[in-house]
């Protein structure tokens, strides 16, 4: 699929700007605040003036990815029944801008999905105060930790088979959060959003009912789990978190995705109105020298006010990894990784067998952290349903190349 070109000659735009802009005042004084100050570091190229006041960083992503039978994690007996199909794709293909401008606490990002022509990141962020920042526009709202960990980042190969029903996923709207520290256990971060709760895309609401999400996550030991799987560094004091976080929302929608609104299985599309979802979820999260631990619970209600139907929903996923040779990062030589993870999903908590179980066991290959790493991982999958009678098993294995510049 190619750019969209209207998005390319924005992005190009932007920076023969910035270019233009920075070299304007060439022949000036080497202290001028125009000059510019060009390296590459853990953001990408990054371009900022003398004065700090500008700033650009520019980063690039690719993700491919094999598999077989199937691709998708399955939905249906079906889709885990169906005929054998190997595929090799681009997954992923990321461009990310981001910086600040005027001042170093106002912040922007954005970022474009090259290989699906679409805009998934846009927003402002003011953060002068660690204990109250703002941000508004569009973005993966602080939900859920699984959702929030770049796919770039991510310890197994891919999300758990419950982040396609309980993720919020990506939302316009605004919210204000921060980070408490009152010091030894008085460690806390958190979370309040409004959003149009429309998906990706959404700029508007279909009523008068907004989303509303909050989150509040206590860092048990004084300091807060970094947003990305695997403990790289080896950490010498142990990290854990605790976290709850909540969700409500009146849309036409059921589930949301990268791809905007859509409908969880059983599910027709909606009217303007049509479902309130409430759900919840409940998360933990540990490091400790070469071992990490992740966890969520999450729970949902869809009423549908349209048939005058409720179903609740359930899901748990559990996973942990280890660092085979984290003495290998002194000496730059690949750090390897073993992780496994179980998921349960229940579409429906009022049929008692009636559950997605998913079994999976992913080795990394880390040649310089996330930014350049190859992964392969083996899923057992086991679906139940006591209504339709039906029973069925089935086995995946993928192997994934990423690398970020």
């Amino acid at each position: 699929m190619m750019m969209n070109r209207r998005a390319f000659a924005v992005l190009l735009g932007l920076l023969l700007s910035f270019n233009t802009w920075a070299g304007s005042k060439e022949g000036e004084a080497e202290n001028d605040s125009t000059k510019i100050n060009l390296e590459y570091g853990s953001k990408g190229f990054q371009m900022t003036t003398s004065d700090n006041k500008f700033q650009l960083n520019i980063r690039g992503r690719l993700q491919f990815r094999y598999t077989t039978p199937f691709e998708d994690d399955p939905v249906t007996f079906e889709d885990l029944n169906g005929p054998t199909k190997n595929s090799l794709n681009i997954n992923r293909a990321r461009l990310k801008i981001g910086g600040h401008a005027y001042k170093p606490w106002l912040k922007y990002y954005f970022e474009y999905d090259l290989w699906a022509s679409r805009v998934l990141d846009f927003r402002i962020m003011v953060e002068k105060w660690p204990w109250l920042n703002f941000k508004i526009g569009q973005w993966k709202v602080e939900y859920s930790r699984e959702r929030s960990v770049s796919s770039g980042k991510q310890q197994m190969l891919e999300r758990s088979i419950i982040n396609r029903p309980f993720t919020v996923d990506r939302q316009q709207g605004m919210t204000v959060y921060g980070h408490l520290d009152g010091g030894g256990l008085a460690n806390f971060d958190y979370n309040l959003s409004m959003l149009t709760g429309s998906g990706r895309g959404g700029g508007e609401n279909d009523d008068s009912k907004l989303m509303y999400v909050g989150r509040l996550q206590w860092n048990v030991l004084g300091d807060g789990v970094p947003i990305s799987g695997s403990d790289l560094n080896h950490v010498k004091n142990p990290l854990a978190s605790i976290a709850f976080a909540g969700a409500t929302n009146t849309s036409p929608y059921t589930r949301f995705s990268s791809s905007g609104g859509g409908s969880l299985a059983g599910y027709g599309e909606g009217v303007l109105g049509q479902y309130s979802v409430d759900q919840w979820l409940f998360e933990t999260a540990f490091q400790y020298k070469s071992f990490s631990w992740h966890s969520e619970y999450h729970q949902k209600q869809v009423q549908d006010n349209v048939n005058d139907m409720v179903t609740n929903l359930e899901g748990f996923f559990g996973q942990g990894g280890y660092i085979l040779n984290h003495q290998a990062a002194k000496e730059n030589n690949p750090l390897y990784e073993v992780a496994v993870r179980y998921s349960q999903y229940r579409p429906n908590k009022a049929i008692t067998m009636n559950r997605k179980e998913e079994y999976a066991l992913a080795v990394n290959c880390f040649f310089n952290g996330h930014k350049n790493k190859l992964t392969g991982d083996v899923t057992y999958f086991e679906f139940d349903n006591e209504i339709a009678a039906q029973e069925s098993t089935g086995w995946r294995f993928r192997l994934q190349y990423d690398i970020s510049f």
